[in-house]
């Protein structure tokens, strides 16, 4: 198949999924689209227009909210799907072309796990880490391979590293803020400019102060153990990357911990979850941190001892 064969199909691929015509084959195509087209569902009534280069590119469809995407053709109660729809990120109303799912679901499904994969296996920034005036560290792992095959070396840090944590964060802390990249480095990027600056303002409102923040490349959540170890922090509030999924990639979550320590059960950590623009956003995420870290100082305890 030619070059021009190949663009030839990707056009009348694009021409049914919008049910549009398209021009010529090698042109520049703009597609006028409403709330009905397939591709482009939308709350608003108002006419879009979506724009093809000559190559035959799409636009970004991990872009379409997929809780206002409606798919279903000739349905009974479409607003009352709609409805539904909202509450839910799940994947309903997706329609289908005969058996199969449409192929806009199926392009949509293999870009959310693309995403997901790249979230795993993309490193947050340099240039991410320096704009923030974070301190670098790195756990016992040496690259991303065995970070994920070997958990335990993602609690651990070597000497040079521990000399580092204490050098930032100084002798028995009062509280500690660090940022792990975790399973997401999409989520870290995505939320934490937001979070710290609200975890930062309201332990000021208690007279509280944190000193510079610690960035652990390669971590798991057991690596506030080991600096509330080498610290001796009353409370450690870890900022980390969730393991993504198809519904977002950019989850965050935040543990927090009184006097973390190696061997402390999970059940002692606090955990605010799905920390994400879809789900608890990042500024309500880091304001209700700020209680819990309050609330832990005062009742010395956290997790299950703080109920």
């Amino acid at each position: 198949m030619n070059e021009q064969d190949l663009r030839k199909m990707v056009e009348q691929l694009v021409e049914q999924m919008v049910g549009k015509d398209t021009n010529e084959v090698g042109s520049s195509v703009t597609i006028p689209t409403t709330p009905a087209a397939s591709v482009v569902q939308a709350a608003s009534s108002e006419t879009k227009t979506t724009t093809i280069d000559p190559n035959g590119c799409i636009p970004d469809i991990t872009k379409i909210d997929i809780k206002k995407q409606f798919l279903v053709e000739h349905a009974k109660d479409k607003d009352g799907y709609l409805a539904m729809k909202a509450k839910t990120p799940a994947r309903l109303g997706v329609g289908k072309a005969g058996a199969r799912y449409k192929t806009i679901t199926m392009l949509r499904v293999r870009a959310d796990h693309a995403a997901a994969q790249d979230a795993v296996f993309n490193d947050v920034s340099e240039d991410f880490v320096k704009k923030n005036n974070f301190v670098f560290v790195k756990t016992l792992c040496k690259d991303k391979d065995e970070y994920l095959t070997r958990p335990d070396l993602g609690r651990r840090f070597g000497p040079e590293e521990l000399e580092i944590i204490k050098k930032t964060c100084g002798n028995n802390p009062k509280v500690l803020i660090v940022v792990g990249d975790g399973l997401s480095s999409s989520a870290i990027e995505a939320n934490v400019e937001d979070a710290i600056p609200a975890i930062k303002q309201g332990l000021q409102m208690y007279g509280i102060t944190v000193p510079d923040i610690l960035f652990i490349k390669y971590a798991r959540v057991g690596a506030m153990d080991a600096i509330g170890e080498v610290t001796g922090a009353d409370v450690i509030c870890m900022l980390v990357g969730e393991r993504p999924g198809l519904v977002t990639a950019e989850s965050m979550s935040a543990y927090i911990a009184y006097k973390p320590k190696h061997g402390l059960p999970e059940a002692k950590r606090t955990v605010i979850s799905n920390i994400h623009k879809g789900g608890t956003t990042a500024v309500e995420a880091g304001a209700h941190a700020a209680e819990l870290i309050k609330t832990m100082l005062d009742k010395k305890a956290s997790g299950i001892d703080l109920k």
